[in-house]
C-alpha cells in the first residue's frame, strides 16, 4: 500500500480515503437501517465496555499486520491532546496563580506537588496495567482514568478563582465618597481595563483569596499528573497492538504527534482571543484557550481509545497455560517435523480461543499482545532459556510491584540516562520565558509597571513563546528522520548525538543571549524532546521483545530468570520526569540567584545534557 502510495501521491490518498469512507458509510446504513441512533450508542458502548468488536465477535485480527502511518497516527493521537493540555498549563497556571495572590517564593512548591505524588504513583500504576482484567484490556482503562483527571484539571485551573467566590473568597475595597464597600467581583478573564473610572475610586483594602488558591492548585496538579502519567499506558498501548517491526515507526509517530500538538497548543494560546467572537463569548482569552483545548484533548484521546481492541489478560494468561501444557519452549525446538506439528497444534489451539484471527507473521511464535505483556521469546531465539521459568504461574502484582525496585542494570541505566535528560529539558521548558524576558530582552519582572524594564521583560516573555513553539515544531520534524537515521546509524550514535546536540544548541545561546539565537537553538530543544520520548521506550521494548535484560562478561546476551511487565518499566523509565521536575523546582531558583544571571538557565541545561550523554554510552544496546 505504501509502494502505492509513492506513486498516486497526496491526491490519490486522499480520493482513496474518501471513496473508503463513503463504502463504510454505505455499508452500515445498509446494516443498520431502521435502527435508533440512541440504541445503536448504547449497543455500541456496550460491546467497547466488554471489549468486542463492532460485530459482536472477539476479532484480533488487526494484532497480526503491520500498521499503516495513519493507524499509527490514530493510536498517537492521545498524546497530541496531552501536549495541547501541557501547553494551556505551562502559559497561564503561573500568571493565573500570581495573579490570585500566590508569591513568586511559593511557586516552586505549587510545580513540586504534582512530581512528588508522580514520582510514587506512576510506577504503581504501570504495574497495576500489566495485571488488570478489564474486558477492555490493560492499557484503555487507565488511559480513561488519567484523561478523566486531566479533563478535571482543564476545568479547574481558568474556573478556580470564580469556585473561591462562590465559595466565601472576596475584594474589600474603599470608596472615598460612600465609605468602606466590600465586594466580590467576577474573575477579570480579559487583559483590557475598561473600568478605568471605577479603578480611580475604588482602592483595595484586602482580599482573601483562600478558595480560589485551592482550587486553581487542585486543577495545576490534576492537570500536570495525570498529563504526564497517562504517557505511559498511552505508549504500552501502542506496543501491545503493534508488531516489534512497527515499534520504532510508532514511538517516532508517537514523537511526532506530540511535537504537533504542543507547537499548536502554544499557538492557540498565542491568539488574542480577548479580540475575537469566539473569547468573547467563552468569557475571555484564559476560558477560550483552555475550553478550546478541552474539546480537542477529548477529541484525541477518543480516537485513540476506539483505534484498537486489546487482547485482554485472561485470554493472554488461556496463552500461557497452552505453552506450559505442550512446550517446554520455543527456544528449544530444532526444526524436525514432530516439533513443526507440535508447533501447528499450538497455534491452531491459540486461534480456536479468537475467531477472524489474521495469518500470524512468520517467525512469530508469540502474540504481539501477548510478547509484550511479559517477557517471552520468538522462535527465532536460539538460546531462550524458558525452561527456567516456564512452569510457574503467570507473574503477580505483588511481582511486578517488587520489579519496581528490583531492576536490571539496562534499565537502571536507562533510568539514569532519562533522568539527565528529562532536567535538561525542564530546565528549558519551565524557565525559558524568563531567560528571554530578562538576559536577551534586558527586561526586569520586579520593575515598575510599564516602566521599559517591565514592557521589555513582558516583550521578551512572548517572544519566548515563539521560540517554544519552534522546539515543539523542531521536535515533530525531527521525529520524522529519527527512524532513519537509527537505521543508518544505529542507536548508540542517535542516542548521544541527539543529546550533545542540545547541550552544544543551549550553550551557544548562553553565550550569544541574542533574539535570533532564541529562535536557532530552540530547534536543538526539539531535538532533545524527540529523543527523550523515543529512545528510552525503543529500547525498553527491545529488551522485552528480545527477553533480554543484562549481558554476560564477555558481551553475550545473559538470560536473567525474570519476568518484568512492559507497561511497568515503561513506567518507571517515565516517571524520571517527574523526579527532575522535583529536583529542578526545589534547587534551579537557588542557582539562578546565586549566580544572579538567568543565563543559568541554559548553562545548567546544557551541563545536564552532556551528564546524559556520557550516561547513554553505558546503555546496553543489543543489536538495535
Amino acid at each position: 500500500m505504501e509502494k502505492l502510495h509513492s506513486y498516486q501521491g497526496w491526491s490519490g490518498r486522499v480520493h482513496e480515503i474518501r471513496d473508503n469512507v463513503k463504502a463504510k458509510i454505505s455499508s452500515w446504513r445498509e446494516n443498520h437501517e431502521g435502527d435508533n441512533i440512541v440504541d445503536l450508542s448504547k449497543d455500541y458502548a456496550r460491546k467497547i465496555s466488554k471489549g468486542q468488536s463492532e460485530t459482536g465477535k472477539d476479532d484480533f485480527s488487526h494484532i497480526y499486520r503491520r500498521k499503516t502511518r495513519s493507524e499509527l497516527i490514530r493510536l498517537s493521537a492521545s498524546v497530541m491532546g496531552i501536549e495541547f493540555a501541557y501547553a494551556s498549563e505551562t502559559a497561564f497556571v503561573s500568571p493565573t496563580l500570581l495573579k490570585i495572590g500566590v508569591q513568586h517564593q511559593h511557586m516552586t512548591l505549587v510545580w513540586a506537588l504534582s512530581p512528588i505524588v508522580g514520582f510514587f504513583l506512576t510506577p504503581i500504576l504501570g504495574s497495576l496495567s500489566d495485571r488488570c482484567n478489564h474486558p477492555m484490556g490493560r492499557r484503555r482503562p487507565f488511559i480513561i482514568l488519567l484523561s478523566i483527571g486531566v479533563f478535571l484539571g482543564l476545568l479547574l485551573v481558568p474556573n478556580g478563582e470564580d469556585l473561591g467566590y462562590y465559595m466565601g473568597d472576596y475584594y474589600e475595597f474603599f470608596n472615598e465618597s460612600v465609605g468602606n464597600l466590600t465586594k466580590i467581583l467576577p474573575h477579570r478573564t480579559t487583559a483590557i481595563d475598561s473600568d478605568e473610572g471605577l479603578s480611580e475610586m475604588l482602592t483595595v483594602e484586602s482580599s482573601s483569596h483562600s478558595w480560589g488558591i485551592f482550587f486553581t492548585i487542585l486543577g495545576t496538579v490534576l492537570l500536570d499528573f495525570d498529563a504526564d502519567a497517562c504517557q505511559s499506558p498511552a505508549r504500552a498501548y501502542l506496543l501491545d497492538v503493534t508488531q516489534t517491526e512497527d515499534h520504532a515507526r510508532g514511538l517516532s509517530t508517537f514523537t511526532i504527534m506530540a511535537g504537533l500538538g504542543g507547537a499548536l497548543g502554544y499557538s492557540l494560546g498565542g491568539i488574542n482571543w480577548d479580540a475575537t467572537k469566539i473569547g468573547i463569548m467563552l468569557g475571555g482569552h484564559v476560558r477560550a484557550v483552555f475550553t478550546l483545548i478541552t474539546f480537542i484533548f477529548v477529541f484525541c484521546v477518543g480516537a485513540t481509545i476506539t483505534s484498537f481492541r486489546e487482547i485482554p489478560l485472561a485470554m493472554l494468561d488461556s496463552f500461557s497455560q497452552i505453552d506450559e501444557e505442550n512446550v517446554v519452549g520455543y527456544g528449544t525446538m530444532d526444526g524436525n517435523n514432530e516439533d513443526d506439528e507440535k508447533r501447528k497444534e499450538i497455534e491452531e489451539r491459540k486461534k480456536s480461543l479468537t475467531l477472524n484471527l489474521g495469518k500470524i507473521n512468520e517467525g512469530y511464535a508469540a502474540l504481539p499482545g501477548e510478547n509484550i505483556a511479559e517477557t517471552s521469546f520468538t522462535s527465532k531465539s536460539e538460546s531462550s532459556p524458558i525452561n527456567d521459568y516456564q512452569n510457574e504461574a503467570a507473574p503477580s502484582l505483588k511481582h511486578y510491584l517488587l520489579s519496581i525496585i528490583h531492576m536490571p542494570k539496562s534499565i537502571q541505566t536507562v533510568c539514569i540516562t532519562n533522568f539527565f535528560c528529562w532536567s535538561a529539558h525542564v530546565c528549558y521548558s519551565l524557565y525559558f520565558t524568563d531567560f528571554v524576558g530578562e538576559s536577551v530582552f534586558g527586561g526586569d519582572p520586579k520593575a515598575p509597571y510599564n516602566s521599559s524594564k517591565y514592557n521589555a521583560y513582558e516583550e521578551g516573555v512572548r517572544f519566548g513563546c515563539f521560540g517554544m513553539a519552534m522546539y515543539s515544531l523542531s521536535c515533530a520534524c525531527y521525529s520524522l528522520i529519527i527512524e532513519k537515521l537509527i537505521w543508518r546509524f544505529r542507536a548508540r550514535k542517535v542516542y548521544i548525538g541527539g543529546l550533545l546536540f542540545y547541550s552544544a544548541s543551549m550553550t551557544l545561546m548562553a553565550l550569544t543571549k541574542h533574539k535570533i539565537g532564541v529562535i536557532v537553538f530552540s530547534w536543538g530543544a526539539g531535538v532533545m524532546y524527540s529523543t527523550l520520548f523515543t529512545m528510552p521506550y525503543l529500547l525498553i521494548a527491545h529488551y522485552h521483545a528480545q527477553g533480554i535484560f543484562e549481558l554476560s562478561e564477555t558481551g553475550e546476551s545473559k538470560y536473567s530468570g525474570e519476568r518484568r511487565g512492559i507497561g511497568t518499566d515503561v513506567a518507571i523509565v517515565s516517571s524520571m520526569v517527574f523526579l527532575a521536575q522535583f529536583l529542578l523546582s526545589c534547587f534551579m531558583g537557588q542557582i539562578v540567584s546565586l549566580s544572579e544571571t538567568t543565563t543559568a538557565v541554559c548553562s545548567t541545561a546544557a551541563f545536564l545534557a552532556f551528564c546524559g550523554a556520557i550516561s547513554a554510552t553505558q546503555i546496553m544496546y543489543l543489536d538495535l
